[in-house]
């Protein structure tokens, strides 16, 4: 009798507890969701500010990346296995000139915003524990791109590691294309240091 009790109460704890988890990651799902939702309102309030300068939009877009992105971690992942070649000095030169080279590329290309619409689908969680949140940007002259946007849970709130275009990891492309420069130059760290000089600088 003992058993069948202790098994009734096993059942009885099971079944409570899976709409308990249930409701934490739809929560979970949830919080991405506005932390997308909002990250974007923010973007798109500043790319809908004509008044801005070539200067404050970077400085602004900064802002956004400082604030929505791990940008330590995607830095790091970029580099691949050359981070464990990079003596310190160029592992903190690299993280810098990383964000500056995202924050120049990135307000460039937005700059030529026509007033877009950034719409929120869906979110799901991923295997690995992180949130994938599916969205699409609705343009008036072709069909709407598809974003997916990684977002992981870190002390400080949620972070976005990865954004997904149209199928097309931007952290991949990018990590494929600095080996590229760091293998075409020898093997050396520094010759992809140099490039991204240059970039950050202005020049081509």
């Amino acid at each position: 009798m003992l058993l069948c009790r202790r098994r009734f109460l096993a059942l009885v704890s099971g079944l409570t507890t899976l709409p308990m988890l249930a409701t934490a990651q739809a929560a979970t799902e949830n919080d991405a969701d506005g932390f997308v939702r909002g990250l974007g309102s923010d973007a798109i309030r500043v790319l809908s500010n004509k008044s801005l300068d070539e200067t404050q939009r970077e400085d602004e877009f900064r802002r956004i990346l400082l604030k929505g992105f791990d940008v330590d971690r995607i830095s790091r992942f970029v580099l691949g296995r050359f981070w464990r070649q990079a003596t310190e000095g160029q592992r903190i030169e690299y993280r810098r000139l990383f964000e500056d080279y995202v924050v120049k590329a990135y307000a460039l290309r937005l700059g030529e915003y026509s007033g877009e619409t950034f719409v929120v689908r869906d979110a799901r969680p991923a295997e690995d524990g992180d949130v994938v949140v599916y969205s699409e940007i609705d343009r008036t002259n072709g069909p709407p791109v598809r974003v997916e946007w990684r977002c992981r849970k870190t002390s400080d709130g949620y972070k976005i590691t990865d954004v997904v275009v149209e199928g097309v990891s931007m952290a991949l492309t990018q990590r494929q294309e600095f080996a590229s420069v760091i293998q075409n130059g020898g093997g050396n760290v520094s010759v992809l240091l140099d490039q991204l000089r240059k970039k950050t600088a202005g020049d081509k």
